[in-house]
């Protein structure tokens, strides 16, 4: 059960970590991440940071590592700007939902007969092939 008081600590944790890694992280690694919320235990030692990172899944890997690397460091933001007794300890969990989402809306896309982005591009493709083959046989 959540109460207001984690509730809004989550909050703020969530506030204080995404506006460090848009402006501060110096990490290569750590790019085009969106922090999606935090889960924080009424005992307030921890906390779950779920992230969303646009990329394939060995991108995903490699900023969930750069994202643990700097761990030490965002603590110590958090306890820089947030009044807290405890630092709570971070871990880091990508959250699937958005990707989901997306495979969800193509198929729904599929079933009512729109086309897709791929069919799309295999039309242009084709209709790019049609118009040489007349720009061919006009020459002739």
């Amino acid at each position: 059960m959540k109460t207001r008081r984690t509730a809004k600590v989550s909050e703020a944790i969530r506030q204080v970590v995404s506006s460090a890694i848009l402006t501060e992280l110096r990490d290569p690694r750590v790019k085009n991440v969106t922090v999606l919320h935090v889960d924080v235990p009424s005992d307030l030692r921890t906390a779950k940071i779920y992230v969303s990172i646009l990329g394939d899944e060995k991108a995903e890997r490699l900023t969930l590592k750069g994202l643990e690397a700097s761990r030490g460091w965002l603590q110590s933001r958090i306890a820089d700007q947030l009044q807290l007794r405890l630092t709570p300890i971070l871990s880091f969990f990508i959250d699937p939902g958005i990707k989901k989402s997306i495979e969800v809306s193509k198929m729904l896309r599929e079933i009512q007969g729109e086309p897709t982005e791929k069919d799309e591009l295999d039309v242009d493709a084709s209709e790019l092939e049609d118009d040489q083959d007349r720009d061919d046989s006009t020459e002739e």
